[in-house]
């Protein structure tokens, strides 16, 4: 490529390793440079790793101001991602009702960035007036998925209003983490099963039953992990059942087991009722994910459910009732899509690319944003040669730096690097005066 030490091809290469192989900066050159060197030995003139950095921030620099195609049926997803400091950044997904995938959830290729806007601070009529600047990219959306966070729900709730072709989309993945909330939050029986969960955990992570610790429990979007505690509970259940030969051939303490253990024998009909709630919450996420949300979603729904789930589970009041929210979310769902219409009713595409753009980053998430921010757009819509060429000829470096000034404060780090600098400075003046 004119201008450029290397070739379009292996620029491409190069960003393939980090998109597509999820291996780290540093390490896609390490790997490049073994591949070159079987090839052209010594000579082979490998990039550093700063360099590929700076591929990937104009690359996802490109594909977040190209031109978008103006048109009545794009699906916003929309969310706030966070990381240390005060700055949050608000994210805008976009894809045309034409192009949703049958039968799938949505892919890194399907969706295209619209939107990176970090802020200092954000509240509904904030988040309300970046949506309507947004239309000035895509036109007025169809729909616009997201949870129900204070600013977002606010924020959409008012551009709804001013635009009533646009419906507001409830992610399904956070609704389903709601009803689980409602169900156990105020259920004693699961406080104390979390407890001696967590109680457990700590008795047994440095001794030989190591391997039958319960999960750690995170402190944030708890109930949207709520599996992993459960899977726990039934494996222990079926474990425990088993008889002291089969036990020992395992190579455990049954004194051990019966003494740290035991407790979870106690919670056998609460584990079976809380596993329904969660079967049905799973059914529900994967339906809609792969269906989207059509004006008969809710009686599909509900076929499916009965179809899943045996009878006898349902036979619980509190079991049943959660079946019943769950029909009644979906049915009001249904209701916002016209007949043959099929709208995206997950916002899960934006949580995953958060998580790989912070894979990106590294350490250097843990000091705030940086231009790094700039891969998110990368990770996301197709990428090619033809696009890199494109990417690479119309971003210099210098309008990466102007996006950079206009948008992110200094990071955590740089200001850290700041305040000790000028404490350093001081304390070597004064050195020196004791000195003289």
């Amino acid at each position: 490529m004119p201008s450029h030490t290397y070739s379009i091809k292996l620029i491409y290469i190069w960003c393939e390793f980090i998109l597509a192989g999820a291996i780290s900066l540093r390490s896609s050159s390490r790997v490049l440079s073994i591949i070159l060197k079987d090839y052209y030995g010594e000579l082979a003139t490998i990039p550093s790793w700063y360099t590929g950095r700076l591929w990937l921030i104009r690359l996802g620099y490109y594909k977040l101001n190209r031109e978008k195609e103006k048109a009545d049926d794009w699906i916003w997803i929309i969310d706030h991602s966070v990381q240390i400091g005060s700055t949050k950044c608000f994210v805008i997904l976009g894809i045309r009702l034409s192009n949703l995938p049958d039968n799938r959830s949505l892919k890194y290729d399907d969706v295209e960035p619209i939107e990176l806007l970090p802020v200092e601070k954000s509240n509904g009529e904030i988040v309300y007036e970046q949506l309507e600047a947004t239309t000035e990219k895509t036109g007025i959306p169809r729909a616009i998925v997201g949870d129900y966070g204070s600013d977002i729900k606010k924020g959409i709730e008012i551009f709804c209003e001013y635009h009533n072709e646009t419906d507001y989309i409830y992610d399904v993945k956070h609704k389903m983490a709601s009803l689980l909330k409602k169900y156990l939050n105020n259920n004693d029986r699961w406080k104390e099963f979390v407890k001696l969960a967590n109680k457990t955990k700590k008795r047994v992570q440095q001794t030989s039953l190591a391997a039958l610790a319960p999960p750690q429990q995170r402190s944030k979007a708890r109930y949207m992990n709520t599996e992993f505690l459960l899977d726990w509970g039934k494996n222990m259940l079926r474990f425990l059942s088993q008889n002291d030969i089969e036990v020992n051939k395992q190579e455990y303490n049954n004194k051990d087991i019966k003494r740290k253990m035991s407790w979870v024998m106690d919670f056998g009909d609460d584990i079976q009722y809380w596993n329904t709630l969660l079967d049905m919450a799973t059914i529900t996420e994967n339906v809609i994910r792969k269906k989207g949300i059509s004006d008969d979603t809710g009686l599909k729904l509900e076929k499916n459910l009965n179809d899943n789930l045996p009878a006898q589970k349902l036979t619980n009041s509190l079991a049943q009732q959660f079946k019943n929210d769950i029909i009644e979310f979906a049915n009001a769902e249904s209701k916002k899509a016209k007949p043959g219409e099929h709208l995206l009713g997950s916002s899960e595409i934006i949580e995953s690319v958060f998580g790989k753009q912070k894979f990106i980053e590294k350490e250097q998430s843990k000091s705030g944003f940086t231009s790094l921010l700039l891969t998110l757009g990368a990770i996301v819509s197709e990428t090619n040669t033809v696009v890199i060429k494109k990417a690479l000829e119309s971003t210099p470096v210098k309008k990466i730096k102007v996006w950079y000034k206009e948008n992110i404060q200094k990071s955590v780090q740089s200001k850290r690097m700041e305040t000790f600098s000028v404490t350093n400075n001081a304390e070597q003046k004064w050195n020196q005066l004791l000195a003289t």
